[in-house]
Formats: C-alpha cells, structure tokens, sequence
C-alpha cells in the first residue's frame, strides 16, 4: 500500500448521510476515515489525530466552517479541503482567502471530490511544491524559477516578468484554488485587488502562450467567480 493509500481524512459534516457515503467512498480508495460533527471537536481531532487532510463543510452545529478555517491555520498546514452547499461566491472567496485550500460545492461527485484529494494530499506539507525549490515540472511543463526559464514540451517560451511572475504563483499553490484578490496582491500589490481585468488579460496572454485551452485546459482551470487553479500533475 502506497503512502497516500495510507492518508488519514478528517470529514466533519453534521449531516450522518453524508459522512457515511464519504466514509464508505474514501475507504474504498484505501483512506483511512476520521469523523466528526462539531468544529470544536473537528479541531480537537486535527490535533490529536494526525489526520493528513480535512474535509469540512461549513454549516455545523457548534461554530461556522469558515471560522473552523482560521482556527486551524492558526498552528497547521494542513490540506483543507470545504464540502459546502453554499454555492455564493463570497463564501468560496472567504473560505479560500480564510485558509482552505479548495471548494466543492454540494451535491457533488465522488470523481471529482477523490480526484481533488488525491492532488490536495501530493501537494499538502510533506511532500509537494516546496517554496525553495529551483524547479518545477508537471505534464510537460518545466519552470526554472531561478533562470526564470519555461519550456512546454521542451520548447522555450517567452513570458513577461508579470506572467512569469503569476505562472510561478499559481505552480508553487499547484491543486490550490488563488482567489483573485490574493493574485492581484501577490504579483500587482495592495492598490490592484480589485482590478480583476489585469488578472484576465494576463491569465489569457499566459494560457496562449503555453498552449493551454481555457475549454480543456492542461495546467490552469478556472473557478469561475472565484479564482485560479493550477492543475498540470508530473
């Protein structure tokens, strides 16, 4: 059995029906399954339990997810990953920006939510894109971050300091949701988290020069009304 086989998950959800199809879903995948209904207790077993990734919705009993969010990051990195009926966009943007690390909005498919914990937990603190490492390569792309080089398919491609600058962003958070704000304050600055258009334009030049279509896209995937996410896996 792999190590990711060997994953602990935390589900905290109140509602039994759910937590017993993500039970029995996740531990056909070969997780093992921590449950819990309050978010007090849901932290409590974060600590204690040594759990490798948190599903979490946000309407619980005791305290709202999103605030379970900021307790967490308060002492953990831990992948975070919200199960929430709530489809606004603000409550993706909040959850995002509090902390978690992507959102899947109910009713969802089991596909997916195994597709996006399988790239939550290869990315997650112990083993995933190091915020030291000199280079990245997933599905035929290579950043040197050091040289500022990028190839696809071994061919070189030019980008702007700013392009670059949010291709490296997005590679280094690769299987996590950046919200627009958090783009625009992290390659623009302070002044432009509310210039979404910079964000689109630059998205669009990046996505045509690395080849990479929006309707079928190989490295970045649009959450629409929320952010970006790199998805390209090596």
């Amino acid at each position: 059995m792999s190590d990711e086989a060997k994953s602990r998950i935390l589900v905290v959800d109140d509602e039994s029906h759910i937590r017993k199809f993500l039970r029995i879903s996740l531990t056909a995948h070969g997780y093992a399954v921590v449950e819990a209904v309050r978010g007090a207790d849901a932290i409590q077993c974060a600590a204690s339990e040594g759990v490798d990734l948190v599903v979490l919705d946000l309407g619980l009993p005791d305290m709202d997810g999103q605030d379970v969010i900021r307790r967490l990051r308060e002492w953990t990195q831990i992948p975070i990953l919200v199960l929430s009926v709530r489809a606004d966009e603000m409550d993706k943007v909040e959850a995002l920006d509090a902390g978690a690390n992507d959102y899947v909005t109910k009713p969802f498919g089991i596909a997916e939510l195994i597709a996006r914990v399988r790239v939550l937990l290869r990315n997650g603190p112990e083993g995933g894109t190091a915020e030291d490492a000199v280079e990245f390569s997933a599905n035929g792309l290579v950043i040197d971050f050091a040289g500022r080089q990028v190839s696809v398919d071994g061919v070189g491609v030019r980008l702007t300091r700013k392009e670059f600058d949010l291709l490296r962003l997005l590679a280094r958070n690769a299987g996590k949701v950046l919200t627009y704000p958090h783009l625009l304050r992290e390659v623009w600055g302070e002044t432009y988290v509310l210039q979404n258009h910079y964000l689109r334009v630059h998205i669009g030049h990046l996505r045509q020069k690395l080849g990479d279509d929006p309707n079928d896209p190989r490295f970045i995937w649009t959450e629409a009304g929320v952010g970006y996410r790199f998805i390209g896996e090596g």
